[in-house]
């Protein structure tokens, strides 16, 4: 199993002080951790792409450039690329530029998003959610495959045969699709055989065990071999020394952060008894001491039927940064070690 951290690169304020780091200082934080990521051992490093106030991740592919120039093992991806909302041609000129600077360590995760402020600030229609994705999709496959290619749809002008350049560092720049709960989404991934990244931010591993099924069994009968037909889960994951000081410190950035989005979507307030539950041995969080983290990798691996990658959604807006450097260091050191067998 590979073990990869996500980031949001979320605006953060340090409790310590109740300063907001500026964006120009939240960045460079951020490539830290990427740093620290690679020679601690992490295998992968994502970066989302929303385009909202609170994040600065509205370009994921300028950061992680920044972070190839940097690093020399850790693979880089997106997580995810908004690529409804996006042209394919410049999203695969973009990673296929990331794959070239990075010497082949560039990955795309491809979605909808689960926000939907990308929509009207580049003049799409909601409406046009599933078929905007399910075309832009095609497209991108496609021009992995071919360099020139000819091709027409409803959301974008043909393609008449231009080339499309430059070429990436690997023979085929690795697309998986990132999903939610849709089993359609699921079929889908398995239809093309593509890998599949599951967000599960809540409810238990084993719910989303009937739709990772649904997803293989949809991979088989199209005929993809089984080892074509990776899974990996994004979860929420925090490392410290011990599980209190895990839950500790992660708590009141996450309690801010759902406190924000509860307000714009009718949730209740976060509450701190059944955030601990979630952190417990049996809830969707991964978030304790390297031992008990480790644990839980080991159970989601199994309540999944097998997991190829497990990526810690690890932003925080109220951190200290020398607390998630130590953390990203502890999931390097002392978690990856003990899971890389599965």
């Amino acid at each position: 199993m590979e073990l990869g951290i996500d980031s949001f690169a979320a605006v953060v304020s340090d409790p310590l002080t109740g300063v907001t780091l500026s964006p120009a200082d939240r960045l460079a934080n951020l490539l830290e951790e990427i740093e620290v990521a690679d020679a601690s051992g992490v295998q992968s490093f994502g970066v989302g792409e929303h385009h909202r106030p609170e994040y600065l991740d509205s370009a994921p592919g300028m950061i992680l450039a920044a972070a190839a120039a940097r690093t020399t093992r850790i693979r880089l991806n997106s997580a995810v690329t908004v690529l409804s909302a996006d042209d394919p041609v410049r999203v695969f000129q973009q990673y296929a530029t990331l794959d070239l600077l990075s010497r082949g360590r560039a990955e795309l995760v491809v979605g909808r998003g689960s926000f939907i402020e990308a929509y009207p600030l580049f003049g799409l229609n909601t409406q046009d959610y599933d078929s905007l994705f399910q075309e832009k999709l095609e497209l991108l496959l496609r021009l992995r495959e071919e360099t020139h290619v000819h091709w027409s749809g409803r959301h974008r002008a043909p393609l008449h045969g231009q080339g499309v350049y430059p070429r990436p560092y690997q023979e085929r720049l690795p697309v998986w699709v990132g999903v939610g709960g849709t089993p359609e989404s699921f079929v889908r991934a398995g239809l093309l055989g593509l890998p599949l990244m599951v967000a599960i931010i809540g409810g238990a591993f084993e719910h989303f065990r009937p739709l990772v099924d649904l997803y293989r069994k949809a991979g088989a009968q199209a005929g993809h071999a089984p080892e074509s037909l990776r899974v990996g889960v994004h979860a929420f994951g925090f490392v410290a020394d011990s599980d209190a000081q895990a839950r500790d410190a992660f708590w009141p950035g996450y309690a801010r952060m759902l406190e924000t989005l509860g307000r714009e979507r009718g949730w209740a307030p976060p509450n701190r008894a059944q955030f601990d539950a979630a952190c417990g041995p049996r809830g969707p969080y991964l978030i304790g001491a390297p031992d008990t983290v480790a644990a839980k990798v080991r159970h989601v691996h199994g309540a999944l039927g097998g997991v190829d990658r497990l990526t810690f959604q690890m932003t925080n807006v109220l951190m200290p940064h020398a607390q998630m450097l130590r953390s990203v260091t502890l999931l390097g050191t002392q978690v990856a070690p003990q899971v890389q067998t599965l």
